[in-house]
């Protein structure tokens, strides 16, 4: 429950901070699950997040790979996610029209002191994979953030 609460907080700091995540996912963004590595969150498409084929727009899928990268992040501590150094986006079916909703899933892959490698999967409303990305962070600086809760979400072997 901690990393859920904290991704949440996180995301509402980007929805506070961010020039652009508040105009372009607005409160039609939500994280419905999290836990140390893993983040499952969804999108209500809205006309502002369509192209002119009335579907979603692969940059607002793109940008969705860019958030989702750093909520993984966010699931394993870091408070400040890093900056991107890569990101890829594959579409393979659309994700979706207004009115429907596009599932993600976000996992952290690697999580090291200078990177983090993350991977994303898009399930459109039909339950077809839509898209699936990578992002590439580079957290060095992240580590040295205040409210990180690094500690608490780490992974604790089991002790005899």
């Amino acid at each position: 429950m901690a990393a859920l609460r904290f991704v949440r907080s996180v995301l509402k700091s980007f929805q506070a901070e961010s020039g652009l995540e508040p105009r372009l996912f607005g409160e039609n963004i939500r994280v419905t699950a999290a836990e140390p590595g893993r983040v499952d969150f969804e999108l209500d498409i809205k006309k502002e997040h369509t192209n002119r084929l009335n579907i979603i727009h692969g940059g607002t899928i793109a940008s969705m790979v860019d958030l989702g990268g750093s909520l993984a992040v966010a699931s394993r501590g870091l408070y400040a996610t890093g900056v991107s150094t890569d990101l890829n986006v594959t579409y393979l079916n659309s994700g979706g029209q207004v009115g429907d909703v596009l599932k993600a899933v976000v996992t952290c892959d690697k999580f090291g002191k200078t990177l983090a490698y993350t991977s994303i999967k898009f399930t459109n409303a039909k339950g077809e994979l839509a898209a699936r990305g990578s992002h590439t962070k580079y957290v060095a600086l992240a580590w040295k953030h205040p409210e990180n809760i690094v500690e608490e979400l780490s992974p604790h072997p089991h002790r005899k």
